[in-house]
């Protein structure tokens, strides 16, 4: 008698948007029904993303809010790219649908065209192609430098800056790089020598070239001052982001003759129809192909498709940019302490006198019961975030901080004295020990500090936040509240903290708005003060 057969299970429709490698495409048809339509329109794509369980997309189709709404069977999104932009991260996290990307795909091309425009400006490459299609020979005009035994400095070490480091070194060049996120030793490995601060790179560098992540920190990061503190006649390259050159004062450091040539793959606005820099002879321009090569696109596709195919097979998708999954019951008590490890994490490398690569973390009370790693990323992601070029998250921010030499140790302890559950971060600085540590207060959890600096503190973190350490005088507290009062500046919550009277104290304070640099700089002169901290906290 024969058997009725089951009815098979529906293989998982994976939606191709945008073009990939072909590559990836015939990955993903080994296990999954794909469709790829790249003439879909924003509205095709609201009325049909609900039958699909995994999208591919490149920078030119926007997965909003709306639109994720609507994908009822959607497991993961899948960035061919790097950036997430157009992808609303939070929705799809709080459906539960894995957005991952592909954030190497382009890091030997970048790499590759920093060492090009390196190359084309010191042997003026361009202009004197441009002449000679003109029908000129004009040898005489179009004289370069060499580039063995000059100094290039690079201002951040990530992946891509190591890749240029290599490579400069491999055209005999000394090479100088400034990432206060980088240890010590981690330079020594690759033969590089690490800038204690910006202004010695500055001093040092004949040819700068700059790899740092696009943030309202480094918006105009090289600005007037910058140029001012180098070399006369250093060249300037940026494969990396718009902005982070200040165009208006690079085109006055070239008129001035200050900086002898610039070479520029990206610009604040793109494209740069009336930037100036455009009609200077010794500027070498082009239109943001820094991940434009055949590879880097196939390797795009490639890295997607084993994305998206790793989340439709239930398995570890390692470019995830939203939270991984973990157990409910290990998210209920985690979940409210990953925005306090964040920000514990931002506070430490910002009050620190120099750069921090050892940190203790102790968990203490209920927390010692629990797997903390994710806490521990946490932290990783609040103290690397804007200040290294890759995108940090919940997956890569670990691997990131282990590339830079950066260790953490991790403790545990049943009881905690004051709180039910307290988290404690300790490094060393300059001066000496310093920790920071936060736990959470009432059934909505929210955050708060309890150690800054060396000292017992209570204040819940606020969007702008200042911490001051300064002699325990009198009238301390008025000085800091009067200049910011006559700078129209108000305080929603202020907590000092000592150990001692007439001894050493901090003053923490939340505020309604950002303290200008000139009033820091005006706090930081008056002798009783030792050091002033202004935080912006996402």
């Amino acid at each position: 008698m024969s058997k009725k057969k089951g009815k098979s299970k529906a293989r998982p429709r994976v939606l191709v948007k945008e073009k990939i490698a072909r590559s990836g495409i015939d990955l993903l048809k080994k296990e999954f029904s794909v469709d790829v339509k790249l003439e879909m329109d924003q509205k095709q794509l609201k009325k049909e993303i609900g039958k699909y369980d995994a999208i591919i997309i490149r920078s030119g189709t926007r997965m909003t809010k709306e639109i994720i709404g609507k994908a009822k069977n959607l497991k993961v999104i899948g960035r061919a790219g790097i950036g997430v932009d157009n992808v609303d991260v939070a929705a799809a996290t709080k459906k539960g649908i894995i957005v991952a990307n592909a954030p190497e795909s382009n890091i030997v091309a970048a790499a590759e065209h920093t060492i090009g425009l390196l190359l084309a400006q010191s042997r003026n490459i361009p202009q004197a192609h441009g002449s000679m299609k003109h029908g000129k020979w004009e040898r005489s005009d179009f004289g370069g430098v060499e580039l063995a035994d000059k100094t290039l400095g690079i201002i951040g070490f990530g992946r891509i800056g190591v890749l240029v480091a290599q490579r400069a070194r491999g055209l005999k060049m000394k090479v100088v790089a400034y990432d206060p996120y980088v240890s010590k030793s981690r330079f020594e490995e690759l033969g590089v020598e690490g800038a204690a601060n910006i202004k010695s790179l500055y001093k040092q560098a004949d040819f700068i070239t700059v790899h740092l992540p696009k943030s309202p920190e480094t918006k105009g990061f090289v600005d007037d001052a910058a140029f001012k503190a180098m070399k006369k006649g250093v060249r300037i390259i940026n494969c990396a982001r718009g902005g982070i050159v200040d165009e208006a004062a690079l085109a006055r450091a070239l008129k001035s003759g200050k900086v002898a040539g610039a070479a520029l793959d990206v610009f604040e606005k793109e494209p740069p129809t009336d930037s100036p820099l455009l009609k200077m002879d010794n500027v070498v321009v082009t239109p943001h192909l820094g991940a434009s090569t055949a590879e880097a696109q196939d390797r795009a596709g490639t890295i997607i498709a084993e994305q998206v195919a790793a989340a439709l097979n239930d398995e570890f998708v390692s470019n995830a940019v939203n939270i991984p999954l973990v157990s409910g019951e290990q998210m209920n008590m985690l979940q409210p302490f990953m925005p306090l490890c964040e920000k514990l994490g931002r506070l430490i490398v910002e009050i620190a006198d120099g750069p921090l690569d050892d940190f203790k973390i102790t968990y203490q009370g209920g927390l010692a019961d629990f797997d903390n790693r994710l806490l521990t990323i946490a932290f990783f992601k609040g103290m690397l975030e804007g200040r290294v070029e890759d995108t940090v998250n919940y997956v890569n921010a670990e691997s990131i901080a282990e590339e830079r030499g950066i260790k953490v140790t991790e403790s545990r302890r049943q009881q905690s004295i004051d709180f039910t559950n307290l988290v404690s971060v300790t490094s060393e600085d300059k001066r000496g020990k310093l920790t920071v540590a936060g736990t959470t207060i009432g059934p909505k959890h929210r955050p708060r500090f309890v150690k800054i600096y060396r000292h017992d503190i209570a204040i819940e973190p606020g969007k702008y936040m200042a911490f001051f350490r300064y002699d325990d005088v009198p009238g301390m507290i008025g000085r800091v509240g009067t200049l910011l009062g006559k700078n129209k500046i108000n305080i929603a919550n202020m907590n000092v903290g000592r150990k001692k009277i007439g001894g050493k104290a901090v003053m923490s304070v939340t505020l309604d708005k950002p303290i200008p640099e000139k009033i820091l700089e005006e706090i930081r002169s008056q002798k009783e003060f030792d050091d002033v901290s202004f935080i912006t906290f996402p």
